[in-house]
């Protein structure tokens, strides 16, 4: 990523720019799944969590599973591609390449990705859902989009999501 990373206000003029709706609901800020579940009835659709990693050759994914969701750790670098077992990558790694802190990592982050360092795996199970729910850059909202919109937006940014099933 060059420069300083795209805002919330940046994203939406972006997605604004490609004609995709969008419901962003403003709530206090959270940062694992379970102190978000209470917002859960306001907010349908699937909602999110996010893995960001590494393999042994230090090539990143992005993970974007259903929020209770498991995913083996130990051997998910089978299915995506991974050279050797992944580890969790850095809080500095997940600034530089998606623009975003720890407790507000999103697929939105793509945005921020411009020199695709980044692989991005939408989970099969997750993207059954109409509506996936994402942080908009920050864990103090989320914004909802429709599945076919989050692929849109993905490939508008240079990527192209890949839609498999990661998860038990």
């Amino acid at each position: 990523m060059s420069g300083t990373p795209k805002t919330d206000k940046d994203l939406f003029d972006f997605l604004d720019g490609l004609g995709i709706n969008y419901v962003n609901h403003e709530h206090r800020p959270v940062f694992t799944v379970a102190e978000g579940q209470d917002l859960r009835d306001a907010i349908p659709g699937g909602h999110t969590k996010n893995l960001f990693i590494k393999d042994k050759k230090s090539r990143y994914f992005l993970l974007t599973v259903e929020e209770h969701a498991t995913v083996d750790l130990k051997s998910v670098h089978n299915l995506i591609g991974g050279s050797g077992r992944v580890s969790f990558g850095s809080a500095e790694k997940l600034m530089e390449y998606l623009g975003v802190v720890p407790g507000s990592v999103t697929a939105l982050g793509a945005i921020n990705d411009t020199d695709h360092q980044v692989t991005f795996i939408l989970d099969a199970d997750l993207m059954q859902s109409e509506i996936i729910n994402c942080h908009p850059l920050r864990n103090s909202a989320t914004t909802s989009i429709k599945r076919d919109d989050l692929l849109r937006f993905m490939e508008a940014t240079g990527h192209e999501a890949i839609v498999l099933k990661v998860t038990e």
